[in-house]
């Protein structure tokens, strides 16, 4: 999250669990890509499962991460009512991206603009852990040794995962380059 984010609601404390890879948690992006497909149509260019959970093998958060790439965040009249008219609730709102919830907070929905880095890093991330048996344990590791700590908020947790996600990240981009891998050839 960025210096000039907004946090609707403020910061709020939660606890903080891992949990082994769920297959239902598959089933619950399916469900909520069908809600936000019914809510936005043709706006919503993609509808990606990031994050831990669209990683099989890997502990999670049982919090289902939603990538929707739509034309631009900031005009929010284009996307945003009709998300919320779906039930998602507003949390963040920053340049570029703003990320909704659903009331029982198992889902957060990220909307970025297509084509662009927020978009990239996050599918590119995602396809590496999946295959990449070794970068998948170690960000799992570091996970564990994270969450034993206690965390103002899970923006802090987030934070501090961001070295060990940078050094992941060369890896990737390397086999990116060495494979041709781009955000078109990446699947849910």
């Amino acid at each position: 999250m960025t210096n000039d984010a907004e946090l609707i609601g403020g910061v709020e404390k939660r606890d903080l669990t891992l949990v082994p890879h769920d297959p239902q948690w598959f089933h619950r992006f399916r469900i909520e890509q069908d809600r936000i497909v019914n809510a936005l149509g043709a706006s919503a260019h993609r509808i990606d499962h990031i994050g831990s959970t669209a990683v099989a093998g890997l502990d999670a958060k049982p919090i289902v991460d939603i990538n929707i790439s739509v034309a631009d965040p900031d005009e929010e009249d284009t996307y945003l009512p009709r998300l919320l008219e779906a039930g998602y609730l507003l949390r963040v709102r920053e340049p570029r991206h703003r990320m909704l919830r659903t009331p029982d907070l198992g889902v957060h929905v990220h909307a970025c603009a297509a084509g662009s880095d927020w978009e990239r890093r996050h599918l590119l991330f995602r396809d590496w852990l999946r295959l990449d048996r070794a970068d998948r344990d170690l960000y799992a590791h570091v996970k564990r040794e994270l969450v034993r700590r206690d965390w103002p908020d899970m923006n802090a947790y987030a934070a501090a995962k961001s070295e060990v996600i940078a050094s992941i990240t060369q890896r990737a981009e390397a086999w990116a380059l060495a494979t041709g891998w781009s955000v078109s050839l990446s699947r849910p």
